[in-house]
């Protein structure tokens, strides 16, 4: 029973099939001039055009990193400097957060926005305070609640700024590709993270999407890889495999999206109905995979360990902060106090359940809290 998806799933059957074609195959660095390199390129180029496909970009904006976390980072701290002002959420993924306290360390100025009890920004104020920054990094989803940002509103009121007022619009979107709309002709982001490992590719590749005409510092120097934007030789494995898994998730989206929501609320049905005192955390118009889930008296780390035990796959909130000491700022910031935050767990859906692991999960957190809280049966 694996309900950990927004931490990351099994590599798709069609991806791990197109890297076993691609280790048979004579290829060489990419950035080779021969044969072997030409062919590698023009492979490393096909997935490039399926990840632009995917976002509404075009392939020249996609640049090759090694995760969703490296793409944040390149986008903040390759577009911030000493003096700039930089603005986000309190309920941003951790390498967001903390590219911004290292901008803030070389001399930059963070601010945060407020946001309301699920975490949502108001899209009008948010405009407003980023007047005359130099960046906006707003997550599009959050991997941990589900929350949806209104990036579509938000980018457009963006536009509606003079030139010198209009700071640069990055958004997190590893938890929302795939499982929500994007496409960069209509919603002017100039900068767009995303994760392979989230889509059904191996861990180990992700991308930014750099608008044309935007300039970030690469992180990484020494070569002239990704238009001198990330230095060294790329990950063609895991290129391939994002490639094969970016037109799955194209084509599947909508039909994907309906399911799994429809799983979700399956799920929180039977828990509802068979565990006393739970309550919903997620919003009903999150993304359609997440469902965390607040269980007053009880320790989320404990229930974790004996879900483990039965088999039961869950988290407390992002793996990225697995371990970190005290509970998620996630739910802190929309208002919940410690013991609260403490209490609530993550279950997050892929397109691989289907209404029998429902019954089973909730059989089984319904049984486990039974036992944590001493009722009988």
């Amino acid at each position: 029973m694996y309900f950990d998806h927004n931490a990351g799933g099994r590599v798709r059957a069609e991806v791990a099939a197109a890297i076993e074609e691609a280790l048979r195959q004579p290829w060489a660095n990419p950035a080779s001039l021969h044969y072997a390199g030409r062919s590698a390129r023009d492979a490393m180029e096909a997935a490039r055009d399926e990840v632009a496909e995917l976002l509404g970009a075009e392939a020249a904006e996609i640049v090759f990193t090694g995760s969703g976390s490296e793409a944040n980072n390149l986008a903040i701290r390759g577009s911030v400097a000493a003096g700039d002002r930089v603005v986000t959420t309190p309920i941003e993924h951790a390498s967001v957060l903390r590219s911004c306290e290292v901008a803030a360390e070389a001399g930059a100025v963070v601010d945060l926005l407020p946001c309301d009890e699920i975490g949502r920004i108001d899209p009008v104020a948010a405009c407003e305070q980023a007047r005359g920054a130099t960046l906006l990094s707003v997550g599009w989803v959050n991997g941990e609640i589900g929350t949806v940002q209104p990036l579509p509103v938000l980018a457009r009121e963006l536009a509606d700024l003079v030139d010198d007022e209009r700071p640069l619009l990055h958004s997190d979107a590893v938890q929302a590709v795939g499982s929500v709309e994007i496409d960069l002709r209509s919603v002017p982001v100039d900068l767009l993270s995303v994760s392979g490992h989230k889509l059904g590719a191996p861990a180990g590749v992700g991308a930014l999407r750099v608008r044309r005409g935007v300039e970030v510092r690469p992180l990484v120097v020494g070569g002239s890889q990704e238009r001198e934007r990330r230095a060294g030789t790329e990950n063609l494995l895991g290129i391939v495999g994002f490639g094969v898994a970016a037109r799955l998730a194209r084509v599947e989206r909508e039909t994907r999206g309906q399911r799994v929501r429809t799983l979700r609320e399956m799920l929180w049905g039977g828990l509802s109905a068979a565990v006393p005192g739970i309550e919903r955390v997620s919003p009903t118009d999150g993304v359609a995979g997440t469902l965390s889930v607040f269980l007053p008296g009880l320790r989320a780390d404990a229930l974790l360990v004996a879900l483990d035990a039965e088999g039961l796959a869950a988290s407390a909130g992002s793996a990225c902060a697995a371990g970190a000491p005290g509970p998620s700022h996630v739910l802190l910031a929309p208002g919940y106090d410690e013991p609260r935050a403490e209490s609530v767990i993550r279950l997050s859906l892929g397109s691989d359940a289907d209404a029998g692991a429902i019954g089973a999960a909730t059989e089984c957190i319904a049984s486990v809290v039974r036992r944590a809280r001493g009722v009988a049966a």
